[in-house]
């Protein structure tokens, strides 16, 4: 049976909208944390932020998504899982790092489309407030309850991503099959999905995302990429994010002696993966370096037209 196919269709943001299908989307992700496993607090002063923003801009992002706390393993990112112990990044101070990003970016840019990578629902109002169009929740609306209200009722575009369990234990979940793992994921996307839309959230407005490294084993996230094209069976466009994910590092340990590949030696990897979720139905691309993901998106669509 031929899996489904991404559709073009339009993605209804706060105050425009997106159109996903026809080509894929770049989505160009800044970090302003001083601890991204990624780049190591590169971007964590504003002025350097918007910066790098910029360059993202000019190097062909369709969009830029800001993130301001670390969800990487071992991270108390949501609150500890068994305890009533608070995230290691308040609201208050996520709203610090990202609010003067968001008003340089719009002041130098005001056309950009900028989403926030939060999961915060005070932390969300604010950065709609302050001009962003998307709010990219890690939990899928499962880490507080207030989330899909602030999405209804500030019209925003959102992604919901599938995310097992809470990062502090991502290194001791047990390991899943391929057909489990791709029920798991399909039954965590239903379930955000479907309450994002009893609070009032439009279909139109809605993006899933598979969440590759967010509570899945190394290889398991090889197993998702096969059968990634199944998720569309959702009703919805895809959003994909494997850039710099450990699980490419350790796709790589056999060319580095046994040990996983470093952060800074995943760029090709990760283009190959990125060219395979697009080949498997991803309309957005969530990438550290946007040049050449622009590019290989581009051949990656020549191929789907054609096919």
């Amino acid at each position: 049976m031929k899996a489904p196919q991404r559709t073009k269709e339009n993605w209804q943001l706060r105050t425009r909208s997106l159109e996903l299908g026809r080509r894929t989307l770049v989505m160009g992700i800044v970090n302003v944390t001083p601890d991204s496993f990624s780049d190591g607090g590169r971007w964590a002063a504003p002025e350097a932020a918007v910066e790098r923003c910029l360059q993202l801009l000019d190097e062909g992002a369709d969009l830029l998504d800001l993130g301001a706390e670390s969800t990487r393993p071992g991270s108390r990112a949501g609150g500890a899982a068994d305890t009533p112990q608070a995230p290691a990044v308040s609201a208050m101070e996520e709203q610090a790092r990202l609010i003067p990003v968001i008003k340089g970016i719009l002041h130098a840019r005001p056309d950009a489309i900028l989403s926030v990578d939060t999961y915060k629902a005070e932390t969300a109002r604010a950065a709609c407030l302050a001009g962003a169009e998307i709010v990219n929740d890690v939990s899928g609306l499962l880490w507080d309850a207030e989330m899909a209200a602030v999405c209804a009722q500030t019209g925003c575009g959102v992604v919901l991503m599938h995310t097992r369990g809470k990062p502090e234990e991502w290194r001791s979940l047990p390991r899943l099959a391929s057909p489990e793992l791709l029920a798991s994921v399909q039954g965590g996307l239903q379930q955000s999905l479907a309450m994002a839309l009893a609070a009032g959230v439009k279909a139109e407005a809605i993006v899933l995302d598979p969440g590759y490294g967010f509570g899945k084993r190394f290889e398991e996230n090889f197993s998702l990429l096969a059968t990634q094209s199944d998720l569309l069976a959702l009703g919805r466009p895809l959003l994909v994010g494997v850039s710099r994910k450990s699980f490419l590092g350790r796709g790589l340990a056999t060319l580095f002696g046994g040990m996983d590949a470093p952060v800074e030696a995943r760029e090709t990897a990760g283009i190959a993966a990125m060219v395979t979720a697009i080949l498997h139905g991803a309309s957005v691309v969530r990438v550290h370096e946007v040049k050449v993901a622009v590019e290989a998106a581009c051949i990656a669509d020549a191929v789907l037209r054609e096919g």
